[in-house]
């Protein structure tokens, strides 16, 4: 996937004028928010189970190289073959002369993230192949030709109306005044018309949640089992997997799956949780005859090495984005990448360069609900300021925004000369609210001001006010 980071202020804009959009994304709140909550409330050891789950990947990421030869013997002893790829286009390249090797002409695929960092699809209809996404989600942005909004919810950007279009216009063999009003009459469509891909599949190709290295199983977690058709009924299994979604063993992985579910769905278990290990076996009642994993790096070895590392903890279980203020008035396309929210932000720049990603580390509130709803306890905020960091010493932001931060750096390195700035600047704009009690305009502080007022200040700065021993928030004033 080609990224477009770099128009998010534009993307942003023409998303937030976007009223199908707005609202689409309204479903958010009661669709994770209230259900994580609740969820999460029936599970005292919920918070003990993150420590957990945080110090497993922290041995994992600081042992990766350990524990994926480790995976790849066990793979290879249970009958597997696994390959390495540096780049997205090593990745394709081996998944489309596995395709070719296996005489394959349709393939299906399960959601994969991975898969559509490295652009599969278009390199297996490139090579003539042609790919069905079976993934419901996935299924109606790939006939829309478009690319996932979300990390669990791939067309959370679009209403039951969008959808029902959708459908009217691609499956013209079915009657045109059939019933499309009711989410079950388009769930009951999309499995009719699904069921010859899984039955005439050649290929299967998933992602992975977990890579067990104790194993060498394969897990994947989703709630309408179309990944478990992906894999047993084609001949050939393929996984596609990034390099850290290896853990060292089993008890590892139940660990962290009491925390996935929980923080994605709200549920306190995916319907279906698949582990898969090696190709079928000779008393086995269905599965593949050939069984590969195409391990990508593609920036991830050379992230480990940075102060991003951290968030390569992450589950992919998408509670950040549905807490997220920004995410949730933007949606995911904005982000012109494949991960977007919060953990896209913190990711990024570290997979397709600063120069790219700049914008993503910038929409962020620094509210930190994106941290305290972390499974992995993933420092998202500090990650992103490392990147804002990073932004500034490589000189991408805008003069302008340099020459701000330059002369507070030089006013706030000197205390006298910062509690005076303060004072003066804090008076005159009281000053100037005192009527309204508020500021309709402000010098410098236009990207707040063309769209809210600003408060006038109260009662002088924090530090005089903290000098004078007051503790509590004072009574607004009124204009005289």
């Amino acid at each position: 996937m080609q990224p477009t980071s770099l128009a998010f202020k534009e993307t942003a804009r023409r998303a937030l004028d976007d009223a199908q959009l707005q609202r689409a994304l309204l479903n958010m709140k009661p669709g994770f928010q209230q259900r994580r909550a609740g969820t999460v409330a029936k599970l005292p050891e919920f918070d003990a189970l993150r420590d957990q789950a945080r110090a497993i990947k922290n041995h994992t990421l600081a042992n990766l190289d350990h524990y994926l030869t480790r995976f790849e013997a066990q793979v290879q002893a249970a009958g597997g073959h696994v390959h390495w790829a540096a780049t997205a286009q090593e990745a394709t390249d081996i998944v489309v002369a596995l395709c070719r090797a296996a005489g394959a002409r349709t393939v299906t695929k399960g959601k994969s993230m991975v898969a559509e960092e490295i652009a599969l699809n278009d390199a297996l209809q490139a090579a003539g192949f042609h790919p069905l996404e079976t993934d419901l989600g996935e299924y109606i942005i790939q006939l829309r030709d478009e690319c996932p909004s979300h990390i669990i919810a791939p067309a959370l950007h679009l209403t039951r109306q969008q959808i029902t279009r959708t459908f009217q216009e691609a499956h013209t063999h079915l009657p045109a005044d059939r019933p499309l009003d009711e989410p079950r009459q388009l769930t009951d469509e999309a499995r009719a018309v699904l069921r010859d891909g899984f039955l005439g599949a050649d290929v299967g190709i998933t992602g992975a949640n977990f890579l067990v290295a104790e194993t060498g199983s394969t897990v994947i977690v989703t709630n309408e089992g179309n990944g478990d058709l992906t894999q047993t009924l084609p001949k050939t299994h393929i996984v596609v997997s990034s390099i850290e979604k290896v853990v060292p063993t089993l008890e590892d992985t139940t660990t962290i799956l009491r925390l996935l579910a929980r923080s994605a769905t709200g549920q306190e278990f995916s319907a279906y949780t698949t582990f898969s290990t090696g190709p079928r076996r000779a008393d086995d009642p269905d599965g593949p005859e050939a069984f590969h994993v195409v391990l990508v790096d593609n920036g991830r070895a050379a992230l480990l090495a940075t102060e991003a590392a951290e968030a390569l903890r992450c589950i992919r279980c998408g509670a950040c984005m549905n807490h997220c203020p920004v995410y949730g008035a933007v949606g995911g396309h904005a982000y012109g990448w494949v991960v977007p929210g919060p953990i896209g932000a913190a990711l990024d720049p570290g997979l397709i360069g600063v120069e790219t990603a700049r914008h993503l580390p910038n929409a962020s509130t620094f509210c930190g609900r994106c941290e305290s709803v972390c499974p992995m306890r993933i420092p998202l905020t500090t990650i992103m300021r490392h990147w804002r960091t990073q932004e500034h010493a490589r000189k991408l932001s805008p003069g302008r925004i340099r020459w701000g931060l330059g002369v507070w750096a030089y006013v706030a390195a000197r205390p006298r000369l910062y509690r005076l700035c303060t004072r003066l600047g804090v008076a005159a704009m009281a000053w100037v609210g005192r009527r309204r009690g508020h500021l309709r305009r402000w010098p410098g502080a236009e990207g707040w001001t063309r769209y809210r007022d600003l408060p006038a200040p109260q009662g002088g700065t924090f530090v005089d006010r903290w000098q004078r021993g007051e503790r509590g928030a004072p009574a607004r004033e009124t204009g005289r």
